[in-house]
């Protein structure tokens, strides 16, 4: 049988798999790649359902890597149309996980399922390592998966993962990188008392204004060619009782760093701590490590990557590493050349998510002249 990239994409916005339920998804993708010739190993753990699927024995390994989980779709009435119901509209599909990431699986399918029925005898192999938890808490998803994969020695030399990373128009922007992340939740301790009486307590609001204005100012590196300068920005503050006329005893503080190769998660850690421990405060705080920054900045993945943009669009592709973080922080570490391709990024996580019908057939081919090249 042969599929359509629209018609899959459709297929899979209908089952509402918000993180960390698959419904059905993986199953829907196995029995597509399965009588192409792959290998389907299950690999759930706990609440997560992850699929690691391998057609052929030898190396290079080409992986598709995604993520078949999406956000809520939040308040359904808000929609144009429903968020788990697939509709066409002024040439756009409208659904939740259009964008991100379903889209993009559909046109890995559609791309494999070419490039094996005109290609039988390629060389080396093809995998998909797909999971159903990036959305959420990322624990017993890619990075459970990459820990098997690992403890066996079973490599992946290139590693495209399905993201929306263009801008504008289907790849526009390639991400061959992201930036590290890194999380700290603070707890400044005072001590409570009535507002007529600030003598007789420590108000951690006041004495933490300070330090937090010395860590929003300071310049932790200058970034590289590749990489941006690290930034640090806090998330969320919460302190106080609801009454006006109390003083809180503690203050809790959210901040997040995106940092770049030029510094390290240790080395911020080690500064934030000082500046802290400079304004004599007292505190507990725990930090949690969200992944190291990766670059592929050269080599046959980014080359095969921007000939093959090229030759399907006409256009020259801009490299980057800005944006969030992705499941490729869990596959760069293993040696793996890694980039992110995958539709406009506009309405990801948004109320109406969307994606240009027409883009998704223009990124099936991308998709397949890229096999091509590299298995060819």
């Amino acid at each position: 049988m042969t599929h359509t990239t629209i018609g899959l994409t459709k297929d899979l916005i209908n089952r509402k798999s918000v993180t960390p339920e698959d419904a059905g998804c993986q199953d829907l993708m196995a029995d597509i790649l399965e009588p192409l010739g792959f290998k389907i190993e299950d690999l759930t753990f706990d609440d997560t359902k992850n699929i690691w699927a391998r057609k052929g024995t030898e190396d290079p390994v080409f992986c598709f890597a995604g993520h078949t989980d999406v956000v809520p779709s939040g308040p359904a009435e808000a929609w144009q149309t429903p968020p788990f119901e697939a509709t066409e509209k002024d040439g756009y599909l409208h659904g939740r996980g259009a964008a991100d990431m379903k889209g993009s699986l559909a046109a890995m399918l559609v791309a494999t399922e070419k490039f094996v029925k005109n290609n039988p005898d390629h060389k080396g192999s093809i995998a998909y390592l797909i999971t159903s938890d990036e959305e959420g808490p990322f624990i017993n998803g890619t990075t459970r998966v990459i820990d098997t994969l690992e403890a066996r020695n079973e490599k992946i030399t290139w590693c495209l993962v399905g993201e929306p990373s263009s801008t504008d128009e289907v790849g526009d922007i390639v991400k061959n990188g992201r930036r590290g992340s890194l999380t700290g939740d603070l707890v400044v301790k005072g001590i409570q008392g009535h507002v007529a009486y600030p003598h007789l307590a420590q108000n951690p609001i006041h004495e933490s204004a300070l330090a937090l204005a010395d860590l929003a100012k300071t310049k932790w590196d200058d970034g590289n060619d590749s990489f941006p300068p690290t930034s640090f920005q806090i998330s969320n503050i919460n302190g106080g009782t609801g009454a006006g006329n109390v003083i809180p005893g503690e203050l809790k503080i959210c901040f997040n760093f995106r940092f770049s190769t030029e510094v390290t998660d240790q080395e911020l850690i080690e500064r934030t701590t000082k500046i802290l421990d400079a304004h004599n405060l007292q505190y507990d705080i725990e930090w949690t490590f969200n992944g190291q920054p990766f670059l592929t900045d050269s080599g046959d993945l980014v080359e095969a990557t921007q000939q093959a943009i090229k030759h399907c669009t006409g256009r020259d592709t801009l490299l980057s590493t800005a944006g969030g973080t992705s499941d490729g922080r869990f596959i760069a570490p293993t040696g793996a050349q890694v980039i992110e391709l995958g539709p406009v990024n506009a309405t990801i996580h948004k109320i109406d998510e969307c994606v240009k019908m027409s883009d998704l057939d223009t990124l099936t081919d991308i998709y397949e002249d890229m096999l091509k090249r590299l298995l060819g």
